[in-house]
């Protein structure tokens, strides 16, 4: 078990964990997912997400979560606009710019390597951001901790959970 299906069950939220074999040369994790998930469940991209680490204003210690469709991009822009207008833990977020985090401080702060970073059950509770096309689906696969375990959750679930906010930044 990983720290997120365990914070799944301990909260007693309705999830399914879907397992796949993951590919240790393979670096491209959510078309992965889309890819060897079981094709009898008709899962389409759009309905599987990933998860970027941020920092905000280059600041490593300043980190939020995006979560969005595996077959789109982050628009930076949107996400500072929208970290901008978002309380977290009782402070407004100001910044005027946001990056990818780096890799390794993704890992160590998450507690999760690349490619199996879930938004649920990280070391640190960060500020998130999950696009509001996730609201047109009934349930999302997003990453079980775990590269090859995908948890499949319906997006009001997952936004509960994470005390997050459903706004456009994928584009």
């Amino acid at each position: 078990m990983t720290p997120a299906i365990n914070l799944l069950k301990k909260l007693k939220v309705t999830f399914s964990i879907h397992q796949y074999n993951h590919a240790p040369n393979e670096t491209h994790f959510g078309r992965e997912a889309v890819e060897k998930l079981d094709p009898c469940l008709g899962i389409l991209p759009k309905q599987v997400f990933k998860t970027l680490v941020i920092a905000l204003d280059g600041n490593p210690k300043n980190l939020a979560v995006a979560v969005i469709p595996v077959d789109r991009h982050l628009d930076l822009k949107k996400a500072v606009k929208a970290f901008n207008q978002l309380k977290f833990e009782n402070c407004v977020l100001h910044c005027k710019k946001a990056e990818l985090a780096d890799a390794h401080l993704a890992e160590r702060v998450t507690g999760y390597l690349v490619g199996g970073i879930s938004p649920i059950g990280q070391k640190k509770r960060l500020p998130t951001l999950i696009d509001s096309s996730a609201q047109t689906i009934t349930s999302m696969f997003i990453s079980g901790g775990r590269r090859g375990v995908e948890i499949e959750i319906s997006p009001s679930d997952l936004a509960f959970v994470l005390n997050a906010t459903f706004v456009e930044i994928a584009s």
